[in-house]
């Protein structure tokens, strides 16, 4: 089987919530081979609310902004696929061609951050799907939810893995002298080859270490996100990514074990015996001893890190690489206590 050029998937099959399933077959003339490139397709929706809220114990934040849905990148590893099902689309290359873009976006969040009952605290961005994925150039709404954030001082915290990132210093660098932005740069694999196969239009690997020293030098606290770490695929790059890192200037570092929830689990065994068949059994069999047997296991406090030998030596091998390069800063706080409220509708600003 051979994936769409510039494509991570390798498929397209169905969603979960579908009643009939489709998938390509080869009739014997060998016509799967020489599929045409695939193009993205944006759809822009208007959704009621942008702020999205959840309570999960596992991440340090409790409402998060997503410009857009699918995801233009596509690494065949993203947790987020799963979600494109509930629009009735697959989660293989539906996610990452038929896109979903949201303009109204900074319009609505200024409304809600207008609410009379509205608590500041950091909105996290690039949680699910990266805001600055390729049709950011065009629609340019994360730059705008930026502008939004600045104007009202509003803190928020930044993940991706694109080195579009850096057209916006001029917002973050502002906000992070007042203690209001910080931004993790997700490095997966220093090997470009590997990179090109798992995360086909992701900015490269040096230009997003790049991109780490541009935000650090512009005052920005940066961290290095090393996610997803994939057991016998990338994990022996930790050290290294890390000494790479802390050279660019970068003072914090995470990771997290790879996921493989719903239908990224047969999406991405697809990718590995595709792009990595002698190592395909054993990566998974790592994986399982790290996930008590199982391909995933969602329970709160695992499916982060995962548990058992192997869990625990990666936990212990980021620990003496963090201390080794001074990437144990404590998380960066973000102030909100200089949070503004837009004016009530009627209401002028004051200058004084």
């Amino acid at each position: 089987m051979h994936g769409r050029r510039g494509r991570g998937a390798l498929s397209n099959q169905s969603g979960r919530f579908e009643k009939l399933a489709y998938a390509p077959v080869d009739d014997g003339w060998d016509n799967l081979e020489d599929l045409p490139p695939l193009r993205s397709c944006v759809t822009a929706e208007s959704p009621r609310k942008i702020l999205t809220r959840n309570t999960s114990p596992d991440i340090p934040f409790d409402r998060s902004i997503n410009p857009y849905r699918g995801c233009e990148h596509g690494c065949v590893y993203c947790f987020a696929r799963p979600t494109h099902a509930y629009m009735g689309l697959s989660p293989g290359l539906d996610f990452e061609s038929r896109l979903f873009a949201k303009p109204n976006a900074a319009q609505l969040l200024e409304k809600e951050l207008r609410a009379k009952n509205y608590s500041c605290q950091p909105i996290a961005i690039g949680t699910n799907t990266d805001p600055y994925q390729p049709i950011e150039r065009e629609f340019r709404i994360m730059r705008q939810v930026l502008e939004v954030l600045e104007a009202y001082n509003h803190p928020v915290s930044i993940v991706t893995k694109s080195a579009l990132v850096t057209r916006d210093i001029d917002i973050l660098s502002a906000m992070a002298k007042r203690g209001l932005a910080k931004v993790a740069v997700s490095v997966t694999t220093l090997d470009a080859k590997l990179a090109r196969a798992m995360e086909p239009r992701a900015s490269t690997p040096s230009k997003r270490m790049a991109a780490l020293e541009m935000l650090s030098a512009a005052g920005i606290p940066t961290a290095v996100m090393i996610a997803p770490v994939i057991p016998a695929l990338n994990d022996h790059e930790l050290e290294k990514i890390m000494t790479g890192a802390a050279l660019a200037g970068v003072k914090a570092a995470n990771y997290i074990l790879l996921r493989l929830p719903l239908e990224i689990s047969d999406l991405f065994k697809e990718w590995l015996e595709e792009n990595a068949p002698d190592k395909a059994k054993h990566v998974l069999s790592v994986l399982r001893q790290m996930r008590g047997g199982k391909d995933y296991d969602a329970e709160w406090g695992k499916r982060m890190r995962g548990e058992g030998p192997f869990a625990w030596m990666l936990k212990r091998r980021f620990e003496i690489a963090a201390r080794k390069h001074g990437l144990t800063r404590p998380r960066f706080e973000l102030d909100c206590s200089q949070f503004k409220p837009p004016p009530q509708q009627g209401e002028q600003l004051s200058f004084f």
